[in-house]
């Protein structure tokens, strides 16, 4: 006769344990000290087996009897319920021992091939101060996305803003790395932007516009109320797809292009940090060079000055420029750079090393300098194409702001 909850409920212990029988193998077994156990018997090639199936009240009489459903279903297919068992309790071990900090010394090791001891010292410190020291124990399968969101929030909260977003880089490449070697089974990094999350990345006290701006800018640059000389028109687009600092682009000299390679070969004696700097040129770029070609090819310079053509564009044309579209005190010339990490991390997903080694910024050593001088050159040169593109895409997005009267040119 199968059992009720009331006779599991009262079963009493004895001096020798005893059984209690409800059909089909299942039986619960009173202890001496009055423990209640549930038990499923049954055969498996030919061997009696016993396959525990948890403790009264926590499995209740129903939910034993559950159990013995999903056993028997096993055993129809072949398959050996205590082998299955033991099998998901191995997972459930080794899940609980690949913890972050395992998974992210995996990455480490794959990664350190690749990077200079000095970059790849930097990135390992910085993870293991920030983030392994609260995450690293836990096993990588557990962490949520809300977990992560507050170390990283944590991390900008003490004015490293910059820092929270190398950080979320590096966990997206861990996360991405334990998901093809199946060592996770999802990544909780996916879920959020850095914008959802970190201001946008501005530094110092100069203007710059948001990546939502862009559409509204580009036709307020571009559009036919500009009224822009046009070689000041095309040193700002210039500005915007390559991104340097506004004295590397009024100085630039034909002899610096290299039309066959796509390239912009700015040397040391031009550049702030003293050292060579490659600009991948995308074809938008290069079509704008072909037609200032056109206005200043027979000169040195490509951006010669109105009054005198044999010095450069002035310093504050771009300004003054800026000013006469509407956005003085919104956006300047190193605003251009700022926009471009920001939308290129954040819109884009292209990795802050290949964004930051493309605007040029300061190396850690002479030896990185070196290095650094074509580092990343072949992704460089594709995410230079991508934000070519993405301002052309942005540009025909309509806008219902309405362009400001322009009445100066410059």
């Amino acid at each position: 006769m199968p059992l009720t909850e009331l006779q599991v409920k009262n079963a009493k212990p004895k001096d020798k344990p005893y059984k209690l029988s409800d059909g089909g193998g299942m039986f619960l077994l009173i202890s001496t000290a009055g423990g209640k156990h549930w038990r499923l018997k049954y055969r498996f090639l030919g061997t009696e087996k016993l396959l525990a199936m948890g403790s009264y009240p926590e499995v209740s009489l129903s939910d034993a009897r559950d159990r013995r459903h999903e056993a028997r279903k096993l055993l129809a297919n072949d398959i050996d319920p205590s082998a299955r068992k033991q099998a998901a309790k191995q997972a459930a071990l080794v899940e609980s021992q690949m913890t972050l900090e395992v998974v992210a010394n995996r990455w480490f090791e794959k990664k350190q091939k690749h990077l200079s001891k000095s970059y790849f010292k930097d990135v390992k410190v910085r993870l293991e101060k920030d983030v392994l020291t609260i995450l690293g124990q836990k096993p990588i399968n557990s962490i949520t996305a809300l977990q992560i969101i507050d170390v990283l929030q944590a991390v900008a909260a003490r004015g490293a803003n910059e820092l929270a977003r190398r950080l979320k880089q590096s966990l997206d490449e861990i996360y991405r790395y334990a998901v093809v070697h199946e060592l996770a089974a999802r990544n909780p990094v996916a879920d959020f932007q850095t914008r959802d999350i970190l201001e946008s990345y501005k530094k110092g006290h100069h203007p710059a516009l948001e990546p939502n701006e862009i559409p509204a800018f580009l036709k307020d640059m571009k559009g036919p109320k500009a009224r822009l000389y046009p070689i000041t028109r095309m040193a700002m687009e210039l500005l915007m797809l390559t991104f340097v600092r506004t004295s590397e682009l009024i100085n630039a000299r034909w002899d610096e292009i290299d039309w066959d390679k796509k390239l912009w070969l700015i040397p040391a004696s031009r550049m702030k940090m003293k050292r060579d700097h490659i600009v991948p040129l995308s074809d938008q770029a290069l079509a704008i060079l072909e037609e200032l070609k056109l206005i200043s090819g027979h000169r040195e310079l490509i951006f010669p000055g109105q009054v005198n053509p044999r010095k450069s564009m002035s310093n504050n044309t771009i300004l003054q420029a800026l000013a006469a579209i509407g956005y003085k005190g919104k956006m300047s010339g190193h605003g251009f750079r700022a926009l471009a990490m920001t939308t290129l991390m954040e819109e884009l997903s292209y990795p802050y090393d290949v964004v930051d080694r493309q605007l040029a910024h300061a190396p850690k050593s002479k030896i990185a300098a070196a290095y650094d001088r074509a580092k990343y050159l072949p992704q460089r040169q594709k995410m230079m194409q991508d934000w070519a593109d993405y301002l052309d895409k942005a540009m025909q997005q309509p806008i219902k702001k309405l362009a400001p009267n322009k009445k100066n040119q410059y």
